[in-house]
């Protein structure tokens, strides 16, 4: 049962990336997932979640109209377009399943993927 995370890297200001959440051992879609995010020196913070039951998306303010979370069952991934992205963006993100509380808080996961960097420019 793991989670990998995937598709970090360094781009300027403005540009975009696509980070990927893939599930192996276990079918993503039984449980809410989240992506997570912790820059320097600082705890770690919600981005974005989907639930299982009926897709619903949740995003913290700072990313509204700039980020959008998927999923593809097919593939057992959950997806975050990150677009517009800022230097105050860069951080180590982290997806997680197995929501036991809020959609949005990290303490609410029970099952972590290893975190993917993301380094922004300006």
């Amino acid at each position: 049962v793991q989670l990998q995370a995937s598709g970090g890297g360094s781009v300027q200001r403005g540009e975009s990336l696509r980070l990927s959440c893939t599930a192996s051992g276990f079918t993503l879609m039984h449980s809410a997932t989240g992506w997570f995010r912790q820059a320097p020196g600082k705890g770690r913070e919600g981005v974005a979640s989907i639930s299982s039951s009926d897709g619903s998306t949740f995003y913290t303010e700072f990313v509204k109209g700039r980020f959008t979370i998927s999923r593809d069952n097919d593939k057992n991934t959950v997806f975050l377009q990150m677009n517009s992205l800022k230097p105050e963006d860069t951080a180590v993100y982290y997806c997680a399943t197995d929501l036991r509380g809020d959609y949005l808080d990290p303490n609410g996961y029970a099952l972590w993927g290893q975190g993917t960097l993301v380094t922004v420019s300006s």
